[in-house]
């Protein structure tokens, strides 16, 4: 049995700080999950300007810098949550996401909520799988 092992990264990483007690990553045998990221600027900590697809495009950067260290990209995601505080760009969003990734679509969940940390409209999370080698 695989003992889990946890990751934290920061801006030298391509990863924002924490903005509370959790790793970026937990690695449990072949899976890999990563904690919902926010679209905060590593370097800064804080929230990039613009609406949904901008903040989109900073959590796609800071989730792809987690799997990278990692030595996996957006296709070898199994299953990713995305987190809306509005519906009304979910079109917009979709449109976006999938060219996140050039293989096929993983499973995901979209769930609409009332606020997020730092005031974000957006938070991903995701569960990859480590390729056998």
């Amino acid at each position: 049995m695989s003992r889990k092992e946890t990751f934290v990264f920061g801006p030298q990483d391509g990863v924002p700080p924490r903005v509370g007690p959790f790793a970026h990553a937990t690695r449990f045998g072949d899976l890999v999950f990563v904690t919902g990221q926010m679209p905060t600027d590593p370097a800064t900590g804080e929230l990039v300007p613009g609406g949904l697809l901008e903040q989109a495009e900073q959590v796609r950067r800071n989730l792809a810098a987690v799997l990278d260290r990692f030595g996996l990209t957006w296709d070898d995601a199994l299953h990713v949550r995305v987190y809306l505080t509005d519906f009304d760009g979910f079109e917009g969003f979709n449109a976006a996401y999938e060219r996140w990734f050039t293989g096929p679509l993983p499973a995901r969940t979209t769930v609409g909520v009332t606020g997020l940390a730092v005031g974000a409209l957006v938070e991903v999370d995701l569960v990859a799988g480590v390729p056998a080698s």
